[in-house]
C-alpha cells in the first residue's frame, strides 16, 4: 500500500502542477501578488493530497514568531515539500531559487511574474551583488524572503552545510531573520518516490533581531535550526517507525 499510495500521490502531484499552471495564466495580467496567491492555493492543494492519499499530515508551529512586514526566512531544506508548503503560512513570500528554474516554459515565467529571486550560481561575486539587490527590492515591498541557507536539499542526518550567503543577506538588509526547522525528509525522503504517513512538522522559531555581528548571527542561526531540527526529526522517526 505504501508503494501504491506513493505512486498515486506522485502522479496527482505533477498533474496539479500542470492544472495550476493553466489556472495561473490570467494572473500574468495582474500584479505579482496574484501569482503568489495562486502558488499559495497550489501549496494548500498539494498538502491536502498528501494527507488524504499518503496519510502525511502537516503541522505548522510558531506562526506567532513571524514579525509583521518584511523579514528574511531561513529554512532547513530536506525535501521538495518545502517548495510549496512554505508559501501558505506567509502573507507575501518570495523564494531565493536557482536561475535555471526560470528557464522552464510557463512554470519559469510564473516564477518571474511572482517576483521570485533568481540566483545565478555561476556568476561569482556578481551573483551575490544581484542577490542582495533583488532581496532588498523584495523587502522594500514588505515581502518575506525565504532562503535555504544550505543552498540545496540535505538528507536527514547529514552534517550541516550552511553557506555564508545568508550572512551577507542578513548584514546587508537590516531586517530580522526567522529560522525554520523541519522534519520533512523523514516522510518525504530526498530523491526517493516513497511518501510515508506521519506528521511533517514545520517549526517557525523566534526571530533573530537585525544588527547582530556576522559571526554571532551565523552561529545562532545554525544552532537554533539544527537543535530544533534534531528534536523534531527524532520525534518524526519514532512516529514513522511506530516507536
Amino acid at each position: 500500500m505504501l508503494i501504491f499510495r506513493s505512486l498515486v500521490f506522485n502522479f496527482l502531484f505533477y498533474l496539479f502542477v500542470l492544472i495550476y499552471l493553466v489556472v495561473a495564466i490570467p494572473a500574468f495580467l495582474l500584479p505579482p501578488r496574484y501569482m503568489v496567491m495562486v502558488a499559495q492555493i497550489w501549496g494548500r492543494t498539494e498538502v491536502f493530497l498528501a494527507r488524504i492519499i499518503c496519510g502525511m499530515k502537516l503541522e505548522v508551529r510558531g506562526l506567532e514568531n513571524v514579525p509583521p512586514g518584511a523579514c528574511l526566512i531561513a529554512s532547513k531544506h530536506q525535501s521538495a515539500l518545502e517548495t510549496f508548503a512554505l508559501f501558505p503560512p506567509f502573507s507575501f513570500p518570495t523564494v531565493v531559487l536557482k536561475r535555471e528554474l526560470t528557464w522552464i516554459p510557463l512554470f519559469g515565467w510564473g516564477l518571474i511574474k511572482a517576483g521570485m529571486i533568481a540566483l545565478d550560481r555561476d556568476a561569482g561575486k556578481e551573483a551575490l551583488a544581484n542577490l542582495i539587490a533583488q532581496t532588498r527590492a523584495a523587502l522594500a515591498e514588505g515581502r518575506q524572503v525565504i532562503v535555504f541557507p544550505e543552498g540545496t536539499r540535505r538528507p536527514v542526518g547529514a552534517e550541516p552545510d550552511y553557506k555564508l550567503g545568508v550572512v551577507q543577506l542578513y548584514a546587508s538588509c537590516g531586517v530580522p531573520c526567522v529560522p525554520i526547522a523541519l522534519n520533512s525528509g523523514v516522510f518525504w525522503p530526498r530523491r526517493k518516490f516513497l511518501r510515508y504517513p506521519g506528521t511533517v512538522v514545520i517549526e517557525i522559531l523566534p526571530p533573530i533581531p537585525a544588527g547582530l555581528p556576522r559571526a554571532t548571527f551565523f552561529r545562532r542561526l545554525q544552532d537554533d535550526i539544527e537543535t530544533a531540527t534534531s528534536r523534531i526529526v527524532a520525534a518524526g522517526i519514532r512516529e514513522r517507525d511506530g516507536g
